[in-house]
């Protein structure tokens, strides 16, 4: 687990481009750009700390609903199988026996190998299980909008959000490729209320009763010194809060920025949008999965960009010890973007998603140290030698360009 209080490198020496103004100055320039193109304010006084890997992942988040008294509200695009699925769901259980209001919300399509049992007992335990969108009662247009947020929230005063799923991939430290790489966040202060907003109005299409007695509706104090603005994407036609958020963070970006995705397969604006940022001079580094992929069509159809993204100078890396999970964006040692969103159409356009934009640069700093331990796991894509792949290759990801804008 990390901390905080962990003082980052300075970032004077990121570039040879002289900053402009001090990092506060730099940090306060992309908080007021994002309030004000996404029309979310930020808040201050949060403390956030980083969990990487399910062997902190996990433990914060079962000592957290263990320790709830009032209420528990928990939503996640994955619920699979396996002993963490079951420690989840006896928690939860647990509290709503003890008469803790719990909520839980299951995406329809993401969560269908959910085992029915554990479903069986925690309804039984007086867990109010809701799900959205299940694909049988629906339109073939919906059926295409999942909720991939992943949210929990506890006694209305902590909350997580990040990329992590309840099944056991998500297990152990990334030290085999059974042990999936991710990040989640833990948040203690006013940014919690965007948290729970973002359950709230998932709840609200699934759910008759959008709050009861047991919610108070808590003043925050101040946890901490980050200042937080939670963005929320949602489904729906033309640009999305999602674009706007990555597209100011690239374009504020004066020294570094780095990029960790599991999915990667963005369109045609953002890969130019990737290469303008590098040819102004800004180090740009971009951090995937590598021989470890749940979706091998998605990767294919980010390899179609290795190309041009090499030739103008963007870094390119493929993890290697694992599926490479997290979604994580760091610029200039100052911000950090941190959630559920993948750099694709299809959490770009599509689907429902949470993202937390953190103006802190302790936070920021451990994310970029995670950033340069997982390089140090990777292999750099060379740009003569992705230039020479094979006939194959290219026609597979020729192949999947028809439907890249479902990935």
């Amino acid at each position: 687990m990390t901390s905080t209080q962990e003082r980052p490198e300075s970032t004077a020496s990121l570039a040879g481009v002289p900053a402009r103004g001090t990092a506060q100055e730099r940090a306060a320039r992309i908080r007021r750009r994002l309030e004000r193109l996404i029309g979310i304010a930020a808040t201050e006084g949060n403390a956030l700390t980083a969990l990487r890997n399910g062997d902190e992942i996990f433990p914060a988040m079962l000592a957290g609903i263990r320790s709830a008294e009032h209420t528990v509200d928990m939503m996640t695009f994955v619920y699979w199988k396996g002993d963490i699925a079951r420690d989840f769901a006896r928690a939860l259980a647990d509290r709503a026996r003890a008469g803790v209001r719990v909520r839980l919300l299951l995406d329809g399509f993401g969560s269908r190998l959910i085992e029915k049992e554990l479903l069986a007992e925690m309804e039984q335990a007086g867990v109010q299980v809701a799900w959205f969108r299940r694909p049988l009662l629906l339109s073939p247009l919906k059926q295409n909008h999942r909720c991939h947020r992943k949210v929990l929230v506890v006694d209305e005063q902590t909350a997580f959000t990040g990329g992590v799923g309840i099944a056991e991939e998500w297990c152990g430290d990334a030290r085999n490729a059974h042990e999936w790489r991710d990040t989640h966040v833990e948040v203690r202060g006013p940014a919690v209320d965007g948290i729970a907003a973002a359950f709230a109005q998932n709840w609200a299409e699934c759910h008759d009763a959008l709050f009861d007695e047991r919610d108070r509706f808590v003043q925050h104090r101040p946890q901490g010194d980050a200042v937080v603005q939670v963005v929320r994407g949602s489904a729906s036609f033309g640009w999305q809060d999602m674009q706007t958020l990555i597209r100011v963070v690239l374009e504020s970006a004066e020294h570094r920025f780095r990029l960790a995705t599991a999915y990667f397969a963005p369109d045609e604006y953002f890969v130019d949008l990737l290469c303008a940022t590098a040819r102004r001079g800004v180090e740009v580094e971009i951090l995937l999965p590598g021989p470890h992929t749940d979706k091998r069509v998605c990767q294919l159809a980010g390899q179609h960009h290795y190309e041009a993204l090499t030739a103008c100078g963007v870094k390119i890396y493929q993890y290697q010890p694992t599926m490479m999970h997290a979604k994580v964006i760091t610029v200039d040692g100052v911000a950090a973007l941190v959630g559920s969103t993948n750099f694709n159409r299809r959490s770009l356009d599509h689907d429902e998603e949470i993202m937390l934009a953190v103006l802190d640069e302790s936070f920021t700093g451990t994310l970029d140290r995670h950033f340069d331990d997982d390089v140090r796991a990777a292999t750099l894509i060379r740009e003569g030698r992705w230039k020479r792949r094979s006939v194959l290759q290219r026609a597979r990801e020729a192949a999947v360009v028809p439907i890249r804008r479902f990935l």
